[in-house]
């Protein structure tokens, strides 16, 4: 699939400007696709930062461009909103309902070919790239963090953890991850839920791991507006954050503005 998408990629660079997309638009990736919104009064040709968000269960690249506080947020901070599009309902990721066998490998080609597309495409700066999503597209981030560490400056997953169990280690570099999540989440708990022939993992344990893969070591306890935060960092400056707010399974863009902020106070935007 990799070689599909991008060869898919490579013969569409000539026609870049005959095939625009945009956030109403699809940028079409063989047969899957993305949107992007760039900052209200871009010139073009200035490299800006990218935010690549992913969507919740049964949620679309359209549905993620509708959210105008969303776009709005980016557009202020000067930043590239790209929404990224599972191939059918969700994320084909490990453990997974109905996708119980998977190792990943169909969704992380898939963001790479994505990447390789939109700076293509785009003046996006590669070094200041950034992954977030909500509920499933937390999961899916949880998974981009192990996996594909080295394409983005740093994770925001809300409200989505590995499912079933994190894997016992990453690949790539350690990289800073700032995990926000409800005290009352019903639906994605802490604590972990069975759905099906699988469970929803546990917060607790992801964090373990990443702490144990970074040699993160505690830093201090933090409250930022609404969020309770455990700060976590290592040697090489990276962060890790396990916030929460009091509430249920609730998207707010200042969670996003709010992890984006962290990620340029430790130096990795």
């Amino acid at each position: 699939m990799r070689a599909l998408l991008l060869s898919t990629v490579l013969m569409g660079a000539s026609g870049t400007m005959a095939m625009a997309c945009g956030p109403d638009t699809d940028c079409t990736l063989g047969d899957r696709h993305y949107r992007i919104a760039l900052p209200e009064g871009y010139d073009g040709a200035t490299p800006v930062p990218a935010l690549v968000f992913a969507h919740g269960y049964r949620g679309s690249a359209q549905g993620v461009m509708r959210n105008g506080s969303l776009r709005r947020m980016a557009s202020e901070m000067g930043v590239a909103l790209i929404a990224v599009k599972s191939k059918d309902d969700d994320w084909v990721i490990p453990n997974a309902p109905r996708h119980m066998e998977t190792d990943g490998a169909e969704e992380f080609d898939y963001f790479a070919a994505m990447l390789e597309d939109a700076t293509d495409r785009f003046a996006i700066d590669e070094s200041r790239i950034v992954a977030s999503g909500f509920s499933a597209g937390g999961m899916m981030v949880w998974n981009l963090a192990c996996s594909m560490s080295d394409r983005f400056a740093g994770f925001i997953p809300i409200s989505g953890t590995f499912w079933l169990e994190p894997p016992e280690t990453c690949a790539g570099p350690v990289a800073s991850i700032i995990h926000i999540h409800g005290t009352s989440d019903r639906t994605v708990p802490l604590n972990g839920r069975p759905i099906g022939p699988t469970h929803q993992g546990e917060v607790s344990a992801a964090l373990e791991m990443y702490r144990d893969y970074g040699k993160f070591e505690p830093l201090a306890q933090a409250t930022y507006g609404d969020l309770e935060c455990s700060e976590e960092d290592n040697p090489a400056g990276d962060t890790l954050k396990f916030c929460l707010f009091e509430g249920g399974h609730s998207f707010r863009t200042e969670f996003v503005r709010f992890g984006w902020e962290q990620l340029v106070k430790v130096g990795r935007l």
